[in-house]
């Protein structure tokens, strides 16, 4: 008893160090080929399919699914890069004007600012004047530093690793395709029979609650685009569809959400004297923000399987311990958690 205990220790220590080792050296230069692993998982359902219902063999089905998710990538990186490098033009032609309109502003305010606290002490309106030059020149100097030859250069001679990194993941991705499988298999080998079986039921609730977790987003950001088209449609009909469908993309990231977009955009509307399409603008950040914290826990919860309650509570404590990503890890810790509970992995029975 004592040797099979003491070869149980060992080998727990042996998968700690080994887990360790992978998360804090491998996994970071891994990176490719981890995304390429779980984009693989995804679209096997998908190879499933098609296998299924074309009767078509493992290998084909891959080829098809393979290229189709190739076509639509590629189409929506076209999309968006030359989009992307379109607004960056634009931005980078406006800023200097932006930049001069904003000083001109905050000198207005200045001297407005002046006027009011005529009465003051000298030595107050100084330093309060020191004040807005030095946040001024803090602004100007920041937007120039951002724009330098240098940073810009930097970026775009890492181009090139991004390549290689990218054309690493396709090559993995289908290799991924046609040895899932097989690699599963391999996996589940590992295990004895009893644990397998356990391990099976615990995988099979992670991939409900990971397209869950998809759907519950998509479902959540829908209500949001609808909104945002109302909205816009009434503070500035003229680019109600574009800014909506912006709004809708990004809301899809979670946490960041609309008020990445909205909240910019009535500063600047603010800063520029539009004063009325500024607080438009901030209400309805405001509203989508309430309508995603609201519906958000409740939705993810059904979708996930997890009561809302639930879900908001491990929605938070990730977010807290781990971060932007911590707001999937806490639910998919929890149910883990649950899920080898069921099974007997885990056994608690306490009682007061």
């Amino acid at each position: 008893m004592t040797r099979t205990l003491s070869k149980k220790h060992w080998t727990f220590i042996v998968l700690t160090i080994i887990i360790l080792i992978f998360f804090f050296f491998i996994l970071p230069i891994s990176i490719p080929l981890v995304v390429a692993l779980i984009t693989a998982l995804m679209l096997n359902p998908l190879i499933l399919l098609i296998e299924k219902r074309f009767r078509l063999g493992r290998k084909l089905s891959v080829i098809i699914i393979y290229l189709l998710f190739i076509i639509i990538l590629s189409l929506l990186s076209y999309f968006t890069v030359t989009n992307v490098i379109k607004q960056l033009v634009v931005l980078a032609e406006n800023i200097p004007n932006y930049i001069v309109q904003i000083n001109r502003l905050l000198v207005e305010w200045g001297d407005a600012l002046e006027r009011f606290m005529a009465d003051l002490p000298a030595e107050f309106v100084y330093e309060v004047n020191a004040g807005i030059r030095s946040s001024v020149n803090s602004v100007t100097n920041l937007l120039r530093d951002t724009l330098q030859v240098g940073n810009i250069a930097a970026v775009v001679s890492a181009i090139p690793n991004y390549i290689v990194s990218f054309l690493v993941y396709l090559i993995a991705l289908f290799l991924f395709m046609l040895e899932l499988p097989s690699l599963i298999s391999k996996f589940y080998q590992l295990f004895s029979e009893a644990s397998a079986e356990k391990l099976k039921f615990v995988i099979a609730r992670l991939k409900y609650v990971f397209f869950g977790f998809i759907k519950g987003q998509f479902l959540v950001s829908l209500i949001i685009f609808a909104v945002s088209l109302i909205g816009l449609f009434i503070i500035i009909p003229e680019y109600a569809i574009i800014m909506s469908l912006i709004i809708w993309i990004i809301d899809l990231i979670p946490i960041i959400g609309s008020i990445i977009i909205l909240a910019p955009w009535s500063i600047y509307m603010l800063l520029t004297g539009v004063t009325f399409m500024g607080i438009q603008l901030a209400v309805l950040a405001l509203i989508l923000l309430a309508i995603r914290r609201t519906v958000e826990p409740k939705v993810m919860g059904v979708q996930m399987g997890l009561s809302p309650l639930a879900t908001l509570i491990s929605m938070y404590i990730g977010l807290k311990l781990f971060g932007l990503f911590g707001f999937i890890i806490g639910p998919v810790v929890l149910i883990v958690f649950t899920s080898a509970k069921e099974v007997g992995i885990i056994n608690l029975n306490i009682k007061i």
